[in-house]
């Protein structure tokens, strides 16, 4: 059987670093003083240092608009329409940017197009736009992969899989383009309000052939957590997409593999894989796959380091992470990736480098 190649990532942010204004904008949406001290002390421990945005934030000083154009203001926060219409004029940019970054030497050689968005959607959409400034094949097969969550990438993987092992001679690009900024609520409630601390915009693109560099996709495995669906809730509002997270998360997600660890890394110990692409959905995430793994201090410093710098971009953010470890001279290295979201779901990948 033919094995799939992740060959090269390449990413792509927005220019604007919004973090420290999201956060004030966030505070300012608690009316009690619990509320505020609960928000500071949780977003101290974060340990995220920048997000990044289509949105140009305003002045620290301003009290009425999150952001310099008034797209979020208080007591006017946009409708689902608007926020679509301002996805349809950012996202083709953003996601140019990434593929342009990825340098494919033949776009027109390129036999399959995967975007995958939870973020956005519109028809035409990012994948014509795509055809038309880089010169793909008119005829190129498109599917979409919308609205599963922070795992939706691991799934586009495993269809860029199939597609390589069905038809060898494939070459797939998967583009995952996340606008999260675009989805602010104005909320009192502390567990919503808590994910203005999170997510940003970014994008990420890949190129998977069966060429046999970088890394080699080798098994899949869905891992669904009983009991847990409310952990995670993304739902279409007339305000926007509105994401909830529970405060159970972290330890829905340290229960699932500690049951499910053997099936995942198809009975292989812990000690045997040298790579860990965990999706960073924030820190305290991070420390309960730490925790239930029993992992060594530093085998999540690449997720941790891509929280630091991006914060949550969604479906994006498990490719930021496999980028890094492509750059690291993996050669040799074999790792598992999962990312979280849900269900409550776990979607996990194994995966290996090229000697």
């Amino acid at each position: 059987m033919t094995t799939a190649y992740l060959n090269r990532i390449a990413t792509a942010v927005p220019p604007n670093d919004v973090h420290e204004a999201f956060l004030g904008f966030a505070d300012k949406l608690l009316r009690d003083k619990r509320g505020h001290a609960a928000f500071r002390r949780m977003a101290k421990r974060g340990q995220i240092d920048h997000r990044w945005s289509c949105l140009t934030a305003a002045p620290a000083d301003s009290v009425t608009t999150l952001d310099e154009e008034g797209f979020y203001a208080f007591g006017r926060f946009p409708s689902t329409g608007e926020r679509m219409r301002r996805y349809e004029i950012e996202a083709p940019g953003l996601a140019g940017k990434a593929v342009e970054a990825l340098e494919i030497e033949d776009p027109a050689s390129l036999t399959h197009l995967i975007i995958i968005s939870c973020t956005g959607l519109s028809a035409p959409g990012v994948d014509f736009e795509l055809i038309r400034r880089f010169g793909l094949n008119p005829s190129i097969e498109r599917t979409v992969v919308g609205f599963m969550g922070c795992y939706a990438a691991i799934n586009g993987l495993k269809l860029a899989r199939h597609i390589i092992r069905s038809e060898p001679r494939s070459r797939v690009l998967l583009v995952s383009l996340e606008l999260c900024t675009l989805h602010l609520q104005e909320a009192g409630n502390l567990e919503q309000v808590l994910t203005f601390m999170i997510f940003g915009d970014g994008c990420a693109a890949a190129l998977i052939t069966a060429e046999p560099h970088g890394f080699a996709l080798d098994a899949f495995h869905a891992m669904l957590v009983p009991q847990t669906a409310e952990h995670i809730t993304w739902n279409i509002g007339d305000l926007g997409f509105d994401m909830v997270l529970s405060g159970g998360v972290p330890a829905g997600i340290a229960d699932g593999l500690r049951a499910g660890t053997a099936p995942m890394l198809l009975d292989r110990a812990v000690g045997d894989i040298d790579l860990w692409a965990v999706h960073p959905g924030g820190r305290s995430v991070l420390d309960a796959v730490e925790t239930a793994l029993e992992l060594p201090d530093q085998a999540l410093a690449p997720s941790r380091e891509v929280l630091r710098s991006y914060g949550n971009m969604s479906s994006a953010t498990i490719l930021f992470v496999l980028q890094a470890m492509l750059q690291d001279d993996p050669a040799g290295k074999n790792g598992c990736a999962m990312a979280f979201g849900p269900g409550l779901v776990a979607e996990t990948m194994l995966f290996s480098a090229a000697a």
